[in-house]
């Protein structure tokens, strides 16, 4: 079961709401000693996370599906890279990784229990069970219940303080539907979005027509140094137009003097490197919904320039 977007949360009697964990969407189904962990597409994830495996397995009763989100934490904080680093093929990496960074099942939903099935049930149902469920569970590191509220006033609070430890976001669910495979009915997201003021130290041409197709991003570290941090492209085909007379009087300059595009990363493609230097002058304002890895992870959103702001003071501690 999936959710739509909103750009609020709703409100009712019938909603509860949830934290949007910054994970892997994972059911996990328990049969007798047998696990399966399947991800949101369907792919099977047992493999790279042992320590949850073995924790559903010591579940009771015999069978059992659940569903939820795997994360990691580190120091506090959700950790979305480690979790990249899991899905690798050398399964004594794996090991070494599920001790080194443990990762953890927080479930929210529960749809078998023994020989019942709970997927037609109503949420509200559901939740209680799940709720007595976890009461007869001993406490552990690596499968735990994800808090829930029916107080909105709280979950907004979710939205404004807790972004600085991982949170994506909040789920709001209504509590009389049932469990809809592959549907978005009933459950609503509301990402926590942010915005960071960013030098554009290069961009790139678009593969065809010969305009802009993207900015390159930077932000200023602890040494002085600007480190690119991802890209905005979220141009119509007019915007575009307009680029290149706002860039051309910057070319040619040092561009990135810190991390530049290009270089080793998970997100390098074959046209990594090709890029044109700026000089550091220009300075945009972005949107973005998660920044892990020194890096925004998705293409940000251009929202306006900033001639009244220095490019000296986009640095990195702005970023949460």
């Amino acid at each position: 079961m999936e959710a739509r977007s909103a750009e609020a949360l709703p409100s009712g009697d019938d909603w509860i709401y949830e934290p949007k964990w910054d994970g892997f969407r994972c059911l996990a189904f328990k049969h007798d000693a047998d696990v399966f962990l399947q991800s949101k597409s369907g792919q099977p994830l047992a493999r790279y996370f042992p320590e949850i495996v073995a924790a559903v397995a010591g579940l009771q009763p015999a069978h059992l599906v659940v569903d939820g989100e795997i994360v990691i934490t580190r120091n506090g904080r959700l950790a979305f890279d480690d979790l990249l680093q899991r899905i690798h093929p050398a399964a004594s990496r794996i090991q070494r990784l599920a001790k080194e960074t443990p990762a953890t099942l927080l479930v929210f939903d529960l749809l078998l229990h023994g020989r019942t099935s709970l997927a037609q049930a109503p949420l509200v149902e559901r939740r209680r069970e799940l709720e007595a469920l976890f009461a007869q569970l001993p406490e552990s590191a690596f499968i735990q219940l994800s808090p829930c509220t029916a107080s909105r006033p709280l979950a907004e609070k979710w939205m404004r303080e807790l972004g600085t430890g991982g949170l994506d976001g909040v789920v709001a669910k209504r509590l009389s539907m049932p469990y809809r495979s592959g549907e978005r009915d009933g459950m609503v997201k509301v990402k926590r979005l942010r915005t960071a003021d960013c030098v554009v130290g290069g961009f790139r041409y678009a593969q065809k027509g010969g305009a802009v197709g993207s900015l390159l991003l930077g932000v200023y570290n602890k040494e002085g140094l600007l480190d690119h941090v991802g890209f905005t492209s979220s141009f119509t085909e007019g915007e575009r137009r307009t680029l290149e007379p706002i860039l051309a009087p910057h070319k040619g300059g040092t561009g990135f003097t810190g991390r530049a595009p290009g270089g080793p990363s998970r997100w390098s493609t074959e046209r990594s490197a090709e890029w044109e230097p700026l000089e550091p002058t220009l300075v945009c304002e972005v949107r973005y919904d998660h920044f892990s890895g020194g890096r925004f992870r998705h293409g940000t959103k251009f929202l306006r320039w900033r001639p009244d702001k220095a490019p000296r003071q986009c640095t990195r501690d702005q970023i949460t």
